[in-house]
């Protein structure tokens, strides 16, 4: 059996932001129009990724466990919100990508593990708890849950991949990309 050069998989981040308000008209005195305009402050619910995470080496027939570094939400959006962050992942691949030199996302698994460090009041929920709750890649899966109350929060967690490198995968370096992403 060989060895694998490394694994390496590419975080890629997502980001939903609330649009300014557009220019309202509001009735004036009667038989004339008076224009306002108001200015609205954009509250964010955001999520920051590592830029890239490199997993080590693996050899064919066995897995892979490797962290991902810190995933961290961030919620300043006015009132009592919820979010969820779901996670998606592509092929991992060397040279060609044709089939022995690709690793199927099915293959790659994922848990987020339990917070590591939270700001704020609320709930957080992890997708997967622990190492024995992993699911497959292979669709969009919900890494994390949160409930936020009136001000700020924060909310971080460091997932881990589990790679089940196929006995016929190719030796070379392969990467992928992990994408999170938060509603």
């Amino acid at each position: 059996m060989g060895t694998f050069a490394s694994l390496m998989a590419s975080i890629v981040v997502s980001l939903g932001l609330g649009a300014p308000a557009a220019p309202v008209a509001a009735a004036g005195a009667i038989g004339a129009a008076t224009n306002s305009t108001f200015a609205l402050h954009v509250n964010t619910l955001t999520i920051t990724v590592p830029a890239s995470a490199g997993l080590g080496n693996g050899s064919q027939g066995n897995s892979l466990s490797a962290s991902m570094g810190t995933i961290t939400v961030e919620d300043s959006r006015n009132g009592s919100m919820t979010w969820t962050a779901t996670v998606t992942s592509t092929n991992f691949t060397t040279g060609g990508g044709s089939a022995g030199e690709t690793i199927a996302k099915g293959n790659v698994a994922y848990w987020s593990g339990p917070t590591t460090s939270q700001s704020g009041g609320g709930t957080r929920v992890p997708g997967q708890l622990t190492a024995a709750d992993k699911v497959p890649l292979s669709s969009p899966v919900i890494a994390f849950k949160g409930t936020k109350a009136p001000l700020s929060t924060t909310t971080s967690w460091q997932p881990k991949l589990v790679i089940s490198v196929p006995i016929a995968a190719i030796i070379g370096h392969y990467t992928g990309v992990i994408t999170h992403t938060v509603t």
